[in-house]
């Protein structure tokens, strides 16, 4: 597990242009750039006058006259007033590397401090670092800003309760929820099931579902009076039952072929290539989860996208494993088409429901969509 491991005597920024909570001056940061200190990285970036470039504070280049230097509170601040970024120390580059190292301490903190208050501004000393610059790239490099996550975490140690068998009550007030009002304002902004269904694997939640014939094999289409909740593929009904029973454990799940048409229709046209598969979802996920979701939606009907791209996408640039793992728990294939989603190199690296599966779906997608193109 990581640990925390702050350091507690770095002084807090208060706002963008630099000024300081605790009493900090320019001349104490000038000693803090003179000692070359690390811990300050990240806090502010100095700029000389004389050469029109500006660093972090443990740049290892020669130090100038202390009247040459002025302070910005960080890389966006320093080349709005001309400067450019200095080549040796590559400042602009503080985000995607020590930045990222007090952001999962961050993140390690929430874990630990769920049940307490935990606004911005409290996050942001934490880390000893302005509300600005800390929410800027916190979200820059997991997606997701720091209330989304606080959120999306305290869901997480919610459901864990619910399903350990606690009552509702409990269970939101043990994650740090201060109302029920506040997690069915997450429900219905779409992260799923209620915390009554979600308590004991589903129970109490109706799910109709139907299975077809597909190019990919036995297509099981599982649904909620809410919309699409599963879609699982197999080589045989019973095998996408059961992992349809593995899923929702103490849901009440009923085959309801006729009912189900609808929704079965649906997925045949989009094998035939007719339309792509833009249905009401009533699916579970965090909040960096729903980003990438949304983001695989965009991709068109033929196309593909790359890990590392929709990471990019979305200004988190070092989360394609994140992203790879939001694939591989999507719960509603085709309609999140997450077999869009393949590698830099341009292979598959991996797919739920098998490598051959998922180019399948491709080959599929890129015929339907030269076919379209010709009959144009």
């Amino acid at each position: 597990m990581l640990m925390l491991t702050l350091d507690q005597s770095r002084p807090v920024l208060q706002d963008p242009k630099g000024s300081l909570e605790n009493g900090l001056t320019d001349e104490e940061k000038w000693k803090a750039v003179l000692s070359r200190n690390h811990s300050y990285d990240g806090a502010f970036v100095f700029a000389l006058r004389s050469t029109g470039i500006y660093c972090r504070p443990s740049c290892p280049a020669k130090r100038s006259n202390r009247d040459n230097a002025v302070f910005f509170a960080g890389p966006d601040e320093a080349e709005q007033s001309g400067f450019r970024p200095c080549r040796r120390c590559n400042p602009k580059d503080l985000e995607a590397s020590s930045g990222a190292t007090w952001v999962y301490e961050i993140c390690a903190f929430i874990d630990a401090n769920l049940g307490k208050r935990l606004t911005l501004s409290i996050l942001a000393a934490e880390a000893g670092l302005s509300p600005f610059y800390f929410q800027r790239t916190f979200k820059k490099i997991l997606g997701v800003s720091p209330r989304q996550y606080v959120e999306a975490r305290r869901l997480a140690k919610m459901k864990r309760f619910l399903r350990s068998g606690e009552t509702v009550n409990n269970s939101l007030y043990n994650a740090g929820f201060s109302s029920r009002s506040r997690v069915y304002e997450k429900i219905s902004s779409g992260l799923g099931a209620n915390p009554g269904a979600i308590r004991q694997g589903g129970r109490g939640l109706r799910i109709q579902y139907t299975i077809v014939d597909s190019p990919v094999g036995r297509l099981l289409v599982g649904a909620t009076e809410r919309g699409i909740c599963a879609v699982c593929m197999g080589d045989s009904d019973r095998t996408v039952e059961t992992v349809l029973t593995e899923d929702y454990p103490a849901a009440s799940l009923q085959r309801n072929d006729v009912g189900m048409k609808d929704w079965a229709d649906a997925f045949i046209r989009y094998f035939t290539g007719q339309s792509s598969l833009k249905l009401p979802l009533d699916v579970t996920g965090t909040a960096f989860q729903w980003n990438v979701w949304k983001k695989i939606q965009s991709v068109p009907y033929g196309k593909t996208a790359t890990y590392s791209g929709i990471a990019n996408a979305l200004g988190a640039p070092q989360a394609s494993r994140a992203v790879a793992r939001a694939c591989a728990t999507n719960p509603v294939a085709l309609v999140i088409p997450c077999h869009r989603v393949i590698g830099k190199d341009g292979g598959l690296h991996g797919y739920r429901w098998g490598n051959e599966r998922k180019q399948t779906l491709l080959n599929l997608e890129q015929r339907a969509s030269v076919s379209k193109r010709s009959d144009c």
